[in-house]
C-alpha cells in the first residue's frame, strides 16, 4: 500500500514505515502529523485517484528528528580579487510513515510497549549457559585451528628508527 500526497508544493510517494524529509514546521521529535492533502491512494488491486483529493484519505506520521542543512554560496571573478560567501541554514522535518488511512478509516490503536529490564535477562542467560553442555565450547577451538594454520603474506614489522 503506498500513498502520493502534497505538502509544501511538492508531491510525496511514501509507504508505511518510510521516512521523508518535510518543510519544517513547528513540532518535537516523537509528536505525530496528519497529512491530509492524499492524492493518490493505492492498496493491492484498489487505487483511489483524487480529483484533486482524496476525500477523506489522510497519512499519519512520527517526526523523528528535525535536521538543518547548512547551504554556502559563492561568487567569484578571477583576477579581480572579488570572492563573497553567504549562506544559510535551512531547518527540516523528517518523519517516518506510521499508518496510511482511507475515509472513515479510525486511527489504528497502538499496544503499549513492555517496559524491559536488564536484570532478569542477565539472570536467565547465566542459569542457560549452565545448563548447556560442555561439548559445544570444546568444538570451538578446533574450527578455529584450520584458520590459524593459513599462510599470512604481511610483512613483517618493522624496526623503529635509529635515535
Amino acid at each position: 500500500m503506498y500513498a502520493i500526497f502534497e505538502d509544501g508544493s511538492r508531491q510525496y510517494r511514501v509507504e508505511v514505515g518510510s521516512s521523508v524529509v518535510l518543510d519544517y514546521r513547528d513540532t518535537a521529535p516523537g509528536q505525530t502529523l496528519e497529512l491530509n492533502k492524499v492524492l493518490l491512494l493505492k492498496s493491492g488491486s484498489e487505487t483511489l485517484i483524487g480529483r484533486p483529493l482524496v476525500e477523506g484519505a489522510r497519512v499519519v506520521a512520527e517526526v523523528v528528528e528535525l535536521p538543518r542543512v547548512k547551504t554556502i554560496t559563492g561568487k567569484f571573478r578571477r583576477r579581480k580579487n572579488y570572492r563573497r560567501l553567504k549562506g544559510h541554514t535551512q531547518p527540516y522535518v523528517r518523519v517516518r510513515v506510521k499508518h496510511i488511512l482511507k475515509a472513515g478509516e479510525p486511527l489504528p490503536v497502538e499496544a503499549p510497549k513492555p517496559v524491559e529490564t536488564s536484570a532478569p535477562a542477565a539472570v536467565e542467560t547465566a542459569s542457560a549457559a549452565e545448563a548447556s553442555p560442555a561439548a559445544p565450547t570444546a568444538a570451538a577451538p578446533t574450527a578455529a585451528a584450520p584458520t590459524a594454520a593459513a599462510p599470512t603474506s604481511e610483512a613483517p614489522p618493522a624496526s623503529p628508527p635509529p635515535a
